[in-house]
């Protein structure tokens, strides 16, 4: 119990500190900003600390199932420290901030081809962007496209050679699927398969609309409201982590329904066997 309680507390402030990265690593963070980011900070520690530390958890999905979470958290951290240390290179660069300039100026060279979502990201600002705004989105939109779709890579390598989540011991599929009922609706392991396949739908289509909601956005409230680094930082990963995080769901989800079915099917054709003896 006390095990638990350490973990999860660690997890808490892994989150914590996710949070507050952007703030650490921009200069000139107001004191209002710095508030709610703290308050926002200390909430998802809280939550992910009852999260790890109760028996069974109420939203938090594959809990008890590693690297999934481990793969999504890192993706997003690694996305918002090179997002924001882009943002702070605007003010105060460096040596690693021009070595992230020139990784995201490449990655986002080779991803904006017409109709890509880097591409509908870097035009959703419209005319009223200069050249080094552009430059910016490109570089930000590439370096968390290119992260989330690593992670993405890792989990299939991780699903392909491991057999996650069958190497697990004791894997309980209810207790790592806290928001799915099993109790309603049709058999499970078609309902499994259905929602599998609308993640992954989802998060195909993910990153081709949100560059269209935000085009909406800067129409409603103006570009100047998108160009506060915060805001950057956050819509661009979001951006890249949604999408990878949906299909990564998706063939999760995809794979507890076949674990489902073989032992179904080893269950009857142990039946079988015995009433055949």
């Amino acid at each position: 119990m006390l095990t638990r309680i350490a973990t999860s507390s660690v997890r808490g402030l892994l989150v914590a500190l996710l949070v507050a990265m952007p703030s650490l690593i921009l200069p000139g963070t107001s004191p209002d900003a710095a508030e709610i980011v703290t308050l926002v900070a200390i909430f998802a520690a809280v939550l992910t600390t009852i999260e790890y530390a109760s028996s069974y958890p109420s939203i938090l999905e594959f809990r008890d199932a590693p690297p999934f979470n481990r793969i999504r958290y890192l993706s997003l951290f690694l996305s918002i420290v090179m997002i924001a240390v882009l943002c702070r290179a605007q003010v105060y660069p460096n040596a690693f901030s021009d070595f992230v300039q020139a990784l995201g100026a490449l990655i986002g060279q080779v991803v904006d081809f017409p109709m890509s979502p880097v591409r509908l990201m870097v035009t959703f600002l419209g005319d009223s962007a200069d050249s080094a705004d552009i430059a910016l989105i490109r570089s930000a939109a590439g370096l968390s496209y290119f992260i989330s779709l690593m992670s993405l890579l890792i989990f299939l390598i991780i699903l392909r050679f491991a057999g996650w989540p069958s190497g697990i011991k004791g894997f309980n599929v209810w207790v790592n699927l806290p928001t799915f009922d099993p109790t309603a609706g049709a058999d499970v392991v078609d309902r499994l398969r259905r929602d599998a396949w609308f993640n992954v739908g989802l998060g195909f289509i993910l990153p081709f609309l949100v560059p269209v909601a935000a085009k909406a956005g800067v129409a409603l409230v103006g570009p100047a409201q998108f160009a506060s680094p915060h805001t950057l930082i956050w819509t661009m990963a979001a951006w890249a982590f949604l999408p990878a995080s949906l299909f990564m769901r998706g063939i999760a989800m995809a794979r507890v329904a076949d674990m489902i079915a073989e032992r179904r099917r080893r269950g009857r054709r142990g039946a079988a066997a015995l009433v055949t003896a």
